[in-house]
């Protein structure tokens, strides 16, 4: 297709994609506004230093599939959105000059301002940095 000339009414999707839920990984607990990610077959497990994960968003809820915790349910609801998550630190830290940039998921609460060697996967897109942390757009 060719690019445009003039203007174009664009359709959005219904439901902007805020939120979708996805089933645990066997052993794994999720805590609530934690970073969530997706293993290969489609799970969900917390975001971690693996290059593998696709981050997905913050969990709004606590799920478990240790035993004993099952009780907190085995689905775990991800919302997108723009949240605040842990600076990583030294130079990994990220500031503002970072705006706009990629972020890099350290664990399942602290992003980085690299990919570890490769090592880490894409969390999101770094929308501004205070005292607190990072905020990252999913």
């Amino acid at each position: 297709m060719a690019a445009l000339s003039n203007d174009r009414n664009t359709p959005a999707y219904s439901g902007g994609f805020q939120s979708m839920e996805r089933d645990l990984a066997a052993s794994t607990t999720i805590y609530a506004g934690s970073m969530v990610a997706q293993n290969s077959a489609g799970d969900a497990v917390p975001a971690a230093a693996t290059n593998t994960l696709t981050v997905l968003g913050r969990a709004a809820n606590r799920a478990s599939t240790v035993a004993g915790n099952i009780q907190m349910g085995t689905v775990v609801r991800i919302e997108r959105g723009v949240f605040r998550f842990a600076n990583s630190a030294s130079s990994d830290a990220i500031t503002i000059a970072d705006y706009g940039k990629p972020c890099y998921a350290v664990d399942d609460q602290t992003v980085a301002k690299t990919n570890g060697s490769g090592a880490r996967p894409v969390a999101g897109i770094i929308r501004d940095v205070d005292a607190q942390g990072v905020w990252v757009e999913f």
